[in-house]
């Protein structure tokens, strides 16, 4: 790239003062292989993160369950002022942690949330593709987790892959996957532990309030923390 001579259009040599002053961003571990070996899913998960961004935009303090690499997080940080990032698996951790930008920083530790909840009474909860690979035996304990750690007034969001899609998931995917539900038991099991559900059907990018069995991925907004 010739960088000395500037663009052809003046404005746009602020993208190259950019990259002098900072460098070229580093895609985290999954986007990076998304993007090099199906583009279009980095799309669609980067969707899901945009969806959450708006539901939970202005809260104070929201905590991302199973953040895996971390990549769409930022999209979360752009509309709230505080993000941590927990998942169990530390490699993902260290790897979010050395392509920190302070500009869009997130706090970011390993934590298995069947081990217990987090203090910091959060006031905004997410999680992505996490339900799906908790044991039917383990989600009553994993959500009770969760719970402990928002605030009476917070609100959760929970994404997951309907089980119709699993039809057309790949092995990988598949091999993970060992608790996925239908759009109304999706729904029930919520139901259980908030008094407001409302759950939304997504196809690549689009989030919608279509039929249920013909989602591909399904979203449960939940808030009204029920007494246990």
């Amino acid at each position: 790239m010739s960088e000395s001579l500037g663009t052809k259009e003046p404005q746009y040599n602020t993208m190259i003062d950019e990259l002098k002053q900072t460098g070229r961003f580093e895609m985290g571990l999954h986007a990076n292989a998304s993007w090099k070996t199906d583009p279009r899913h980095l799309l669609f998960n980067m969707s899901r993160y945009k969806f959450v961004s708006k539901m939970f935009s202005g809260r104070q303090h929201v905590l991302e369950v199973g953040c895996g690499d971390a990549f769409g997080s930022r999209l979360v940080r752009q509309e709230v002022d505080n993000v941590t990032v927990t998942d169990i698996d530390p490699i993902f951790i260290d790897e979010i942690n050395a392509r920190q930008d302070e500009r869009w920083r997130l706090t970011a530790f390993a934590h298995n949330m069947l081990d217990g909840p987090i203090d910091g009474a959060f006031d905004g909860v997410y999680a992505l593709d996490v339900i799906e690979h908790i044991l039917p035996e383990n989600e009553d304990a994993f959500l009770r987790n969760i719970i402990a750690s928002m605030s009476p007034d917070g609100a959760l969001i929970m994404g997951a892959p309907s089980l119709e899609s699993q039809a057309y998931a790949s092995p990988i995917s598949k091999a993970g996957h060992v608790n996925c539900k239908s759009g109304k038991s999706f729904k029930a099991f919520f139901e259980r532990f908030f008094t407001n559900v409302f759950v939304f059907s997504m196809n690549d990018e689009v989030v919608h309030t279509g039929y249920y069995p013909m989602a591909h991925y399904l979203f449960a907004v939940c808030t009204g923390i029920r007494n246990h």
